[in-house]
């Protein structure tokens, strides 16, 4: 054994074999490696939670695709029409039970999250119709579909948080026989709030059922799929949505998106998303049927890997003097964590960092650049196999103050922990 192995030996428990090959293979430095370690024995518990998940999740859809009748011989192709696709109509069901829904829609043709979310609002929504964001102002990318909503004659009502926390008296006072839909983000975007978890999301959901039964609930759903034990369907909201190419699709789904709640809204929705008299009769899968559940089948496994990936960046960057958020130990809601950098170049640096852990484009520099909706210049990091997917290793913020990174994804964790580690030599690198 060569010297340089029984130091890394005797210094890192984990074994000689890992952390020589994170020290040859991407430089990481002795320092780096060492707070790592400490952050995953710190992470045990959470870990060991994650993991019961993982499982609790997995098993439950397993038992799903048995009750659906998933079969081989419905991953062939349909086109045109898409009438009786036997392989849509078994990932629905699918989809269904693992959203804890009635119903859902899933399909290739969503491109995008907004699509998706965009197509349940302009299905809900009439005229004359009020929506409640409750959770404060929705996604940059979603402020052009407020606009269409209010040029359509609804009235869009914006209630921001009070505290990080949702204002229940505004929001209970703001009700009235108008209202059609309230709306609830899950997770935090760009903003600096914590991720609502589904039992806050049950407490807003029995506050508006208690002022107006016939109110509906929708959540966005984006990077909460499979974090928690149930899904927001459980806990009262109506109508969920999210893409396929975050969390639910594990890497796996090359594009698309799901809605699942009560039928009776679904079909409205359907009717947006196609067009009224045909809704979800029709939209073929183009022989993406197999790729789609077998994405929905690795979610949980995928979901988790991320998960322990964000809870050791937490702590490993706790452990540097990083403010984090949530904490190593938190209960979490979604797979994006937060680091308050403080400095536009250390913003940069981390990026850079998490693009040179990436599997594919590791070459590529990521550069801060002006984005539609934005008042500053967003740097984004994403070496992936599937464009813009966020259940794979990335990380962006945009360049103001107080310079936060939101890091998200790793198919597997030893990406996830690679990333974080390039990301904090980079950083400590401007330190000095």
């Amino acid at each position: 054994m060569s010297p340089i192995e029984k130091t890394s030996q005797s210094n890192f428990p984990e074994g000689e074999n890992v952390s020589n090959l994170y020290r040859e293979l991407f430089a990481v430095s002795d320092d780096t490696l060492r707070l790592s370690q400490q952050a995953l024995t710190d992470c045990r518990e959470p870990f060991d939670g994650i993991e019961a998940r993982v499982q609790r999740r997995q098993l439950k859809l397993i038992k799903a695709m048995q009750d659906a009748g998933v079969a081989e011989s419905a991953f062939g192709s349909s086109t045109g029409y898409g009438y009786s696709d036997p392989g849509r109509e078994q990932l629905e069901r699918c989809y269904a039970a693992a959203m804890d829904a009635e119903d859902a829609i899933v399909r290739i043709q969503f491109s995008s999250g907004t699509h998706v979310l965009a197509v349940c609002l302009r299905g809900l929504l009439l005229p004359g119709d009020e929506v409640i964001f409750a959770t404060g102002q929705p996604y940059d990318t979603l402020l052009d579909t407020l606009e269409y909503l209010r040029r359509r004659q609804v009235k869009v009502t914006v209630i921001d948080l009070q505290d990080g926390k949702v204002n229940e008296e505004r929001l209970k006072g703001k009700i009235s026989a108008q209202t059609s839909l309230v709306y609830i983000q899950k997770s935090r975007g760009y903003d600096l709030r914590e991720t609502f978890k589904n039992t806050e999301i049950k407490v807003v959901c029995d506050l508006v059922k208690s002022q107006s039964p016939d109110i509906n609930i929708m959540v966005d759903n984006c990077y909460g799929e499979f974090t928690e034990d149930h899904e927001p369907s459980f806990y009262g909201a109506d109508l969920i949505a999210g893409s396929l190419i975050k969390n639910p699709g594990a890497g796996i789904a090359t594009s698309g998106g799901y809605i699942a709640g009560k039928q009776e809204l679904l079909d409205k929705v359907a009717e947006a998303m196609t067009a009224p008299g045909v809704g979800r009769h029709i939209g073929p899968q183009l022989g993406f049927s197999r790729s789609l559940l077998q994405g929905l089948y690795f979610a949980p496994q995928v979901v988790g890997e991320a998960l322990k990936g964000a809870v050791h960046a937490a702590r490993l960057f706790e452990l540097a003097g990083y403010e984090v958020s949530p904490s190593a130990e938190a209960v979490r809601g979604d797979i994006v964590q937060a680091v308050n950098l403080g400095k536009a170049e250390k913003l940069i640096a981390f990026c850079e960092a998490v693009q040179k852990a990436a599997p594919v484009d590791s070459f590529v520099t990521p550069i801060p650049a002006p984005m539609p909706g934005y008042d500053c210049d967003i740097i984004m990091a994403s070496g992936s196999f599937v464009q813009g997917s966020s259940i794979e290793l990335s990380a962006d913020g945009p360049i103001r103050e107080p310079y936060t990174v939101f890091l998200q994804g790793g198919l597997n964790f030893a990406n996830a922990r690679l990333g974080a580690l390039l990301a904090l030599d980079a950083v400590r690198m401007l330190e000095y």
